[in-house]
């Protein structure tokens, strides 16, 4: 059973995913937080910087956005090529050029935003990409038959100059994707034309979804079959959201004026998530340390001394961390770079077993993930997409 619990009071709102009474997904927000992750704003080119092929561009906010050349220059399917930019960022932008550019990661006390002119409009089976002619598809769809039928559907419907992902959530929709092909579409020539109409620098055009939002978007075809909030105003959005969305037509909405938290036996399973060591049934453990970086999560044998067999007592720590694993970083809604520091195993087959499981558990994950496999120090390396950008 799935459920959305939401606990809003005057300083946070805790927003919970909880499947058969375990906690999935977790989400803070307080009054200080201002996610702009998604925002399209008309921006205002700062200072280039050639060295770094990059610039700084001004939405308005407090600290100047920060752009690439990458995101400037037309989109590429990196899968398909890899193109060596020689071109000089100078010969392309100049100061006080006006861009519509797209929030991609929220600045925090350090940075400033990440913006890029490649905008992404997400709906719940496809995120149209317009300006490009990339259709790429959901590494979860695995039927080969599947893929060709979506993207063939895709590239039926689609406007000539846009592109398309397609979501894991399209698979065995038809009538559906089409619908939402023009609903973005729409949605993007409106974003055209307050662009052209709002000449002013600096500008926000488009505000993206809440979190709470996104997320009823991307699950109504998982069927939560309760939502339960402890916030009037917030009850009656979702209502309103309920009516705009079929799939939730059998979810039962709450309202619930109480400690939501407490009362389903939440409270201590959130605090578990600022833990830096975990542990483990079988009595191993594993620890999470985040860096500027990259997340190091380091594997433990612990208290656990298994049987005679070393290899094998090493494999079901290993075998049990991978789960648990999986389970945090999307508790923790952990992004960017991930290295695994398993215990090591002499037996390769156990390292393609234990890569095996990550790749079938993060299937669970409804975030894109990579799995890149063990290095030459056999350390794993994967990368994980952040569902919501966190302040940090």
């Amino acid at each position: 059973m799935l459920e959305l619990i939401i606990s809003k009071n005057e300083e946070k709102e805790k927003i919970a995913l909880v499947e058969n009474g375990n906690l999935v997904e977790y989400y803070e927000e307080d009054e200080e937080t201002d996610r702009k992750e998604g925002n399209i704003y008309i921006g205002q080119v700062k200072d280039i910087i050639s060295g770094m092929q990059s610039a700084f561009i001004d939405i308005g906010t407090e600290k100047n956005s920060f752009i690439h050349i990458k995101d400037i220059l037309p989109k590429i399917d990196e899968k398909k090529e890899t193109t060596k930019i020689e071109t000089d960022i100078k010969q392309i932008i100049k100061p006080n050029q006006k861009l519509l550019v797209q929030v991609k990661k929220d600045s925090n006390e350090k940075k400033g935003a990440r913006v890029s002119t490649h905008i992404n409009l997400p709906g719940k089976y496809i995120v149209l990409m317009p300006n490009t002619d990339i259709i790429t598809i959901s590494q979860k769809i695995e039927n080969e038959k599947e893929q060709q039928r979506l993207k063939k559907l895709v590239q039926e419907n689609i406007s000539e100059g846009n592109g398309a992902i397609i979501r894991t959530s399209a698979s065995k929709k038809e009538k559906e994707i089409i619908e939402e092909i023009k609903k973005l579409e729409e949605k993007w020539k409106q974003i055209q034309k307050t662009a052209k109409e709002n000449k002013e620098p600096n500008k926000l055009i488009y505000k993206a979804e809440t979190i709470i939002e996104k997320m009823i978007i991307d699950l109504a075809s998982n069927k939560i079959e309760n939502i339960i909030i402890n916030d009037e105003k917030e009850y009656k959005k979702i209502q309103q959201l309920k009516e705009e969305t079929p799939e939730l037509a059998y979810t039962k909405i709450n309202l619930e004026k109480s400690n939501i938290l407490e009362k389903y036996d939440l409270e201590k399973q959130i605090e578990k998530i600022q833990n830096r060591k975990i542990w483990l049934k079988c009595g191993g453990f594993i620890t999470i340390d985040k860096t500027e970086a990259l997340t190091a999560i380091d594997v433990n044998t612990g208290k656990y001394t298994g049987t005679q067999n070393l290899e094998q007592t090493l494999y079901k720590v290993n075998e049990e961390a991978t789960i648990e694993i999986v389970k945090q970083i999307r508790l923790r809604d952990i992004g960017g770079i991930i290295i695994i520091d398993y215990i090591d195993m002499k037996n390769q087959k156990n390292k393609e077993k234990i890569q095996k499981l990550l790749e079938e558990k993060l299937k669970q994950d409804r975030s894109k993930t990579q799995v890149e496999g063990f290095t030459k120090l056999d350390l794993m390396e994967m990368t994980r997409k952040h569902i919501c950008s966190h302040k940090e």
